[in-house]
């Protein structure tokens, strides 16, 4: 970090504000480099805990230029480590709770554009979004507000964007952990003056997780990544070893070359795990039950899901 940014950084945090040229000259600096070092990111959380108020093009800095520090700070570029990913918890929650709207816009858009993240940081984040939602007050940074007493428009964008993130549980596919924070909003929440983007998003995400298909692989970890890129770069390998290694591990590239020359081996066995996602089975099936009986009614929300399972079944 230069000695530069860490003056202006604290001359920041010293008043609560910070000035069109202060932000400006932040920008400057801290890309004077070509990168956000780890210095100048925990300077600029120090920034916005110290600011009275936030700005729109604060925010659009802040989460930028965090953004930018996890998930492109260290290879491969687009990912996240564990200890990167403990970094960022421990920095929002340096005073037990998320602050601020571009604390909360940060962590989203982290999980939504990365390629993977580690499961900490996935259970960290719904937690984090599931406790806006209950208790958060105020205005969000895309419009809208947040409330502790209903479900708003704006928290229905927030959650859908964390469920369906590419970097969560499976790429835009919802999980069993964002299927049960479903179903506790829901439950918190009946008989309030909901957002009408709610009870589609609440129907949307259980099914998804019902009848939704993923592959076992759909994402590889930090380390298998690093091992490809590195295994890709390495001119002492050839290409045909390269692809053969593909094949054998990733049934998805598989399946793309199959269509291309016109093939679809049965033994590669992704059409019949195709077949399968979109069938609730037994264990889910046993799950829904459980979830829908938790509170000895069957609500409005619950009668949608069940029609639209049967509908799609």
């Amino acid at each position: 970090m230069s000695i530069h940014f860490a003056d202006l950084a604290r001359s920041v945090a010293a008043d609560g504000q910070v000035a069109p040229e202060e932000l400006l000259a932040l920008r400057r600096l801290g890309w004077g480099d070509g990168q956000i070092t780890r210095e100048e990111a925990e300077s600029i959380f120090a920034i916005n805990r110290a600011l009275s108020e936030t700005s729109g093009e604060w925010v659009d800095f802040f989460v930028e230029a965090l953004g930018e520090f996890v998930l492109n700070g260290t290879e491969p570029r687009g990912m996240c480590d564990e200890d990167e990913a403990q970094w960022l918890i421990g920095a929002l929650d340096a005073d037990g709770r998320l602050e601020t709207m571009a604390e909360l816009e940060l962590l989203v858009r982290v999980i939504e554009k990365a390629r993977n993240v580690p499961d900490s940081l996935k259970h960290y984040a719904l937690k984090q979004i599931e406790n806006a939602v209950l208790t958060g007050t105020g205005p969000t940074r895309c419009g809208g507000e947040l409330a502790d007493s209903h479900i708003t428009g704006a928290e229905c964008r927030l959650v859908r964007r964390i469920a369906f993130a590419s970097g969560g549980h499976g790429p835009a596919a919802v999980s069993r952990f964002d299927a049960e924070m479903l179903f506790r909003l829901k439950d918190a929440t009946l008989g309030a003056n909901n957002s009408g983007e709610w009870k589609p998003l609440f129907v949307d995400g259980v099914a998804n997780y019902l009848k939704g298909f993923t592959l076992p692989n759909a994402q590889l970890s930090h380390d298998r990544v690093k091992e490809l890129e590195a295994f890709i770069s390495d001119e002492k390998h050839g290409i045909g070893r390269f692809m053969g290694r593909m094949f054998n591990e990733a049934p998805q590239v598989r399946n793309h070359f199959g269509k291309v020359f016109g093939q679809r081996d049965a033994s590669w066995g992704v059409t019949e795990r195709e077949a399968e996602g979109n069938l609730v089975t037994e264990n889910e099936d046993a799950w829904l039950d459980k979830m829908i009986k938790a509170d000895g009614e069957v609500d409005a929300l619950e009668r949608a899901l069940i029609e639209r399972i049967k509908s799609e079944s």
